[in-house]
C-alpha cells in the first residue's frame, strides 16, 4: 500500500475508515465512506482484501499520517522522539500527537477539525502565551495557554465558534474558556485514547 492522494474522503474510503477528517461533516450521512463504503475501485464490493503483517503496519501508518496531516519524515520524528523516553512508547506517541498545536486548537473547538486548525495555525491567528506561532507541530507544554489572536476573534468566523463552545466539552487535559477563546494545558494528554493500532506503527519504522 502506498501513498494514499486525492480528496480526503476518497483517502478515507481507499483506508476502509472515517477518519473525521471533515470534522463534524464526517458524522453525517452524506460523508463519503458512508455514502461509498467501498474501496475505490472496487464496483459494489465493500471487503477489503486480507492484508499481510507488512500491509497492516503500513495502513496503520497511513491512518496515523491522514489523521493528524503528518508526512513521513514528521511522523517518524514523534515516534523517535517517544522510543526515547521512559515509559510507555505507544503511550507517548498519542500524548505527543495530541500535544501537537494544531491538535490543541481542534481539540479547545477553536476548528471544527485538524486540517482547519493547521490553517488557523499557519495563518497567524494562533497565539501561545500570548505570542503568534505559526508551527502547527509546535509541542504545547503543561500551563501554557492557547488564544485566538484578538484580531482575529473579532472576525465573523469566529463568532459561530463562540456559540458552540458554549456546549462543548473538551478533553480533561484542557480547559477552554469559550467567550474569551482561550484555552489552557491543564495535565498532560496521558488517558488520551486511539482507535488506531499503535503497535503496528511503531514496528512500521523499526525495519
Amino acid at each position: 500500500m502506498g501513498a494514499i492522494r486525492g480528496p480526503k474522503g476518497k483517502r478515507e474510503r481507499a483506508l476502509g475508515e472515517n477518519l473525521l477528517l471533515k470534522g463534524e461533516r464526517s458524522l453525517g450521512p452524506k460523508a463519503a465512506v458512508v455514502r461509498r463504503p467501498q474501496r475505490p475501485g472496487q464496483h459494489g464490493k465493500s471487503h477489503m482484501k486480507a492484508l499481510s503483517d507488512f500491509g497492516r503496519q503500513i495502513r496503520e501508518k497511513q491512518k496515523f499520517k491522514l489523521s493528524y496531516g503528518l508526512d513521513e519524515r514528521n511522523l517518524k520524528q514523534v515516534v523517535l522522539r517517544a522510543t526515547r523516553m521512559s515509559g510507555s512508547t505507544a503511550g507517548h506517541i498519542v500524548e505527543l500527537l495530541e500535544r501537537r498545536l494544531d491538535n490543541a486548537v481542534y481539540r479547545m473547538g477553536f476548528a471544527p477539525s485538524r486540517s482547519a486548525a493547521r490553517k488557523l495555525v499557519v495563518d497567524g491567528h494562533i497565539l501561545v502565551n500570548g505570542r503568534k506561532v505559526r508551527s502547527p507541530g509546535y509541542v504545547v507544554r503543561l500551563k501554557e495557554t492557547v488564544s485566538v489572536r484578538p484580531e482575529s476573534a473579532t472576525k465573523g468566523a469566529f463568532k459561530s465558534v463562540q456559540e458552540n463552545l458554549k456546549t462543548y466539552e473538551p478533553p480533561s487535559w484542557l480547559r477552554v474558556e469559550g467567550d474569551a477563546l482561550r484555552g489552557e494545558i491543564i495535565a498532560l494528554p496521558t488517558d488520551s485514547t486511539t482507535p488506531f493500532e499503535i503497535n503496528l506503527l511503531v514496528e512500521s519504522f523499526s525495519k
